[in-house]
């Protein structure tokens, strides 16, 4: 059972390069700019033989009811009431402020099990403020670089008596021995019932994309009924790609939160570009992308922009058309959307438009319904008979164009993978394909077998000649 360890201090000092050292990758990110994490980030770390929770967190920071660091502070405090043992950051080179003493008050209020830290304790100048930590009242302080990895085994020392199995393990070989036949069993046990299941569920990964403000994080605090990431009405509140776990009606889910994608001629700073590489990431590894449109202002030349980055990346697609409760005419605007669409990228045609509102909760279950529609639809396999079936049928209703005075002969179709669905035909003359006759093969494929709203891909081959020699 790992420990869930809440990591909390003031702004910049370190939390977000200790929760990467601890994970062990660069997860969160990290960048010398006070606030750049706002919403609550889980991993799952390990230090020496201790198994971690460990919850990455906002900066603490004093402010006015309502404001965006009161807000982010909030999550913090969420953050402290969850955890079972709390890591209490401060920046060894600046010492101890007076923010830091306010805030260890607060912690101390919620009665965990508090580790203070010391971090870039990795330079001689540090020496005072380490010292100085001690007036916090949490102990001596662990001098520690997350940035360089300094001071580990002494945060180990200090985390391991709070996880009283793992300390019981260490000291006593029978516990040892116990924990591990107990661990075998129920590696046993999983495994059986791994084998018992005709199709083992696969969790499901759905990532929110769109322009800034759009009400992604609304979304998701929504679907999840608890206001679980920051919202308010400033654009580019979310800055990380922060992921979610989420259960639907038995079927494990995954939520990524995005930073909104601006045009590349309005992005500004090295910040908004990693907020920028970071969404694009989790996009790449996605099962589902959910992309978020304004109903008031509908597909604009950047939510067009976000559709194509979706089909290049050969993801399945959901669009959620959010603030349709500030709309009257919804059936006249969700027609001219899906014709508007096809025209602009012909390949999201037949892409679910799910008509909510974020803030009212309309429309929440049509586009988890929909999203696991489409991401059936990704994995399909289709038989190899079936297949040239078709494309018999396909050549008979449009026969392949003349090429330099030769007929174009398509042989054999194949598919070689799923998500997407990729498939290989072979022709006699496959690098001259013209692109019109392809677009009709893609359409009536997808018309055939029903693969709307999806992409497909189409690869060429050439059959080897035997009389080449």
């Amino acid at each position: 059972m790992p420990l869930r360890l809440a990591i909390v201090g003031r702004p910049n000092v370190g939390k977000s390069t200790l929760y990467n050292r601890l994970v062990g990758r660069k997860e969160a990110i990290v960048f010398d700019t006070p606030g750049v994490t706002r919403d609550r980030r889980y991993g799952q770390g390990q230090l020496g033989p201790l198994d971690l929770e460990i919850i990455d967190t906002p900066g603490l920071e004093e402010a006015a009811n309502g404001s965006l660091a009161e807000r982010m502070s909030r999550q913090a405090f969420a953050a402290l009431d969850e955890a079972e043992a709390v890591l209490l950051v401060i920046d060894a080179l600046a010492g101890v402020t007076a923010a830091d003493e306010t805030f260890a008050r607060l912690v101390r209020q919620r009665g965990k099990p508090v580790v203070l830290v010391a971090n870039k304790a990795e330079s001689k100048q540090a020496t005072a403020g380490i010292l100085d930590a001690a007036r916090l009242g949490f102990g001596e302080a662990i001098a520690l670089s997350a940035e360089h990895g300094e001071g580990l085994a002494e945060l180990y020392a200090a985390l391991a008596p709070l996880a009283p199995v793992v300390a019981e393990e260490e000291t006593d070989p029978d516990a040892k021995r116990r924990s591990k036949r107990a661990n075998q069993r129920l590696k046993d046990q999983a495994e059986a019932e791994e084998l018992s299941e005709e199709t083992p569920q696969e969790t499901i990964t759905l990532t929110v994309l769109g322009r800034p403000n759009v009400g992604k994080s609304t979304l998701i605090n929504r679907l999840l009924g608890e206001e679980r990431l920051l919202t308010g009405p400033e654009a580019g509140m979310t800055r990380d790609a922060v992921t979610v776990p989420f259960s639907w009606r038995g079927q494990a889910l995954e939520l990524v939160d995005t930073a909104g994608l601006r045009k590349k001629g309005k992005v500004e700073g090295v910040l908004e570009k990693m907020s920028i590489s970071n969404t694009t990431h989790a996009l790449r590894f996605t099962h589902v992308a959910v992309l978020v449109i304004d109903a008031t202002m509908p597909l604009e030349k950047q939510d067009n922009a976000l559709a194509g980055l979706i089909e290049r990346e050969g993801r399945a697609c959901v669009i959620a058309v959010n603030k349709i409760d500030q709309v009257s005419e919804r059936k006249a605007l969700l027609e001219d959307l899906a014709y508007r669409l096809e025209d602009v990228i012909p390949q999201m045609k037949g892409v679910p438009l799910v008509p909510v509102s974020a803030l009212k909760g309309e429309g929440m279950d049509k586009v988890i319904s929909e999203a696991l529609k489409m991401y059936r639809l990704w994995n399909t396999r289709l038989g190899t008979g079936e297949l040239n079936r078709w494309l018999q049928e396909a050549t008979d209703r449009h026969n392949p164009p003349m090429i330099s005075g030769r007929r174009l002969k398509l042989r054999y179709v194949t598919q070689s993978k799923s998500r997407p669905p990729r498939f290989v035909i072979f022709a006699n003359r496959s690098d001259e394909i013209p692109g019109a006759y392809e677009r009709y093969l893609v359409n009536h494929l997808r018309e055939t077998f029903q693969l709307l709203g999806i992409p497909l891909r189409i690869l060429w081959r050439s059959g080897k000649n035997p009389y080449v020699d």
